[in-house]
This record gives structure tokens, sequence and C-alpha cells, in this order.
């Protein structure tokens, strides 16, 4: 599933600072900014070493001074150039040429790398390709929490439910780890809609049930709880937001796993969680982007 997008914006420099402003238009301008990709330029800058490139793209026409000011807040980058693209699968040409994504033993793959897995014994091959949700690898919420659960191999959850679960990376991680069914939901229709064929590209549809709801807004949702495990990769505001439903429908002892939060975001995602009885067990250290993991009490 794609769309036609007819807007790109390219900024060349630093790896360090344009990694940081893919981090801001991503908490800032998704999904206006359906896309966002960094990769290395052909271009050599004055001191010798290869540049880099960062691209955005939208559907419609950003504004220009916004967006880059935006940018330039994260170090020395250029002014990003403006682009009109023609109708082209926007999405799959973003990302295309990233390349492979090991995060512990699982290894996350577009189908234009299949050629290109590795083959250790024990990894957990992913397929994730280029569409409209978010989650393929490349960003470090989606990475980290991936880091972290590869953590938990020896223990296995009966009842786990992955909340806006975007492409639902996370739901068939766990499903092929852990060998059980998943609920998987997500409020926009179209991740819904290829989360499930992404559960069908990885076999593991039997496994992964996927559903359109807010939060815990659902019935199967409410039949299946109280959870074991919970991911909720979203947004720093809804995270804290969700805290008092997020007890409700965890038994004791049960985990969540938080991600999609900005460090500086972090005190008061915390503080909403200890308040609900939740009690921080481990965190996964990111310049940007904590993943934390909570159990409940």
């Amino acid at each position: 599933m794609s769309k036609k997008k007819s807007y790109k914006i390219t900024w060349t420099g630093e790896r360090e600072a344009l990694e940081l402003a893919g981090d801001a238009l991503t908490e800032l301008l998704w999904p206006a900014a359906g896309a966002i990709s960094l990769t290395k330029n052909d271009a050599t800058v004055e001191d010798g070493e290869s540049a880099w490139r960062l691209d955005a793209y939208f559907e419609d026409e950003p504004e220009m001074d916004a967006v880059n000011a935006l940018v330039a807040e994260n170090g020395n980058i250029t002014a990003g150039a403006l682009e009109m693209l023609p109708d082209v699968d926007w999405v799959a040409h973003s990302l295309e040429g990233l390349g492979v994504v090991r995060c512990g033993r699982f290894v996350l793959y577009g189908v234009h790398d299949a050629d290109k897995l590795p083959n250790d014994e024990g990894d957990i091959p992913i397929r994730i390709d280029a569409n409209l949700a978010f989650g393929t690898g490349h960003h470090p919420t989606t990475s980290g929490c991936l880091t972290l659960l590869d953590r938990f191999a020896g223990w296995a959850p009966q009842s786990i439910f992955d909340l806006g679960c975007g492409s639902a990376v996370l739901a068939i991680a766990a499903a092929k780890m852990w060998g059980r069914n998943i609920i998987a939901s997500d409020i926009d229709e179209d991740s819904v809609i290829i989360a499930a064929e992404n559960a069908e590209f990885n076999d593991v549809a039997e496994k992964v049930s996927t559903l359109t709801a807010a939060g815990f807004d659902h019935p199967d949702i409410a039949a299946a709880a109280p959870f074991d495990f919970v991911f909720a990769n979203i947004l720093a505001g809804p995270l804290a937001e969700l805290a008092p439903d997020m007890a409700k429908h965890i038994g004791k002892n049960g985990r969540v796993m938080l991600a999609g939060l900005m460090s500086e975001q972090e005190s008061n995602v915390v503080s909403a969680y200890e308040k609900e009885g939740f009690r921080l067990i481990n965190r996964l250290e990111q310049p940007t982007w904590p993943v934390l993991l909570f159990v409940k009490t």
C-alpha cells in the first residue's frame, strides 16, 4: 500500500546534527513529514569527509521558513532545498537503500534488501517494507524497543498488547520471539491495514490480531485484559495521559515498555506512571529517545 507525495526537502551537513534534526522533524511534524531518511551523500565537504543528507517527504507544500528554522536549531546544517516530485511511490523511494537494521537478535529488512540478510544462528528476521505506517526500525524509538525486548527472550508473557502499533514491528518481533498471540492496535486505519499485511509477510498473521482503536477503547482489548506485557511507542503526551488506563489493564507484575518520548519529557512520563503504581525497572539510554520499562506493583 502506498500514497503519492509531492514535495521533498533536502538538507546536508554533519551526521550528528542531521540525526537530531530528523528526530525533531519526526516528533513535531509527523505525519505531515511522512517519511524521513538519512543517507551518506556522494558529495565531499571541505574537510575531506563525506557529507550526509537528510530527506523529508511531504504531501502538501511545507512552510519552508518554519521547517528550516526547526532543522537549524540542531546544528550546522545547510538551508533545505525544496523539490517538487513526480508521482512515485514516495515512501519506498525514501527508505530504499537504508539497509538492514540489527537490534539484538532482531534483523529488520525491506524486500529490496532480502538478499543482504546475514545468516547468523539465532537471528530473528523481520520484513518491514517502506510504507505509510511508523516503524521500520530506522528510528531510534523502534530500534530501542527491539534492543530492550531482546533482553527478555527467556520470559514468555501470556497476554501481550502493542498499543499504537504503526507497522506492527514490535508485535511481530514479540510473536516470533515468544510464540504468543498478540493484539496490535492503532488509531490510524491505514496503519492497521499495513500492520496486518506485515504480519502476513512475516508468517505470524495467525498470532497478531490487528484492530483500529484509541488507547484501550475496544471490546477485544477489554476482553483480553489484564495484560502481562504492553508496548506503547507513541508520544510523551498520550503516554502520560494513558497511565491510569494502563494501570487498569495490566496485571500485577505486568510490564509496560514506553517509547516515543524525548529525554526532556522523561520525568513527566515517569511521574505519571509511578503515581499509578508502576516502578521503573529498566531504561535503554538513547541520546534523544530513551526507552522505559515499568513493572506494575
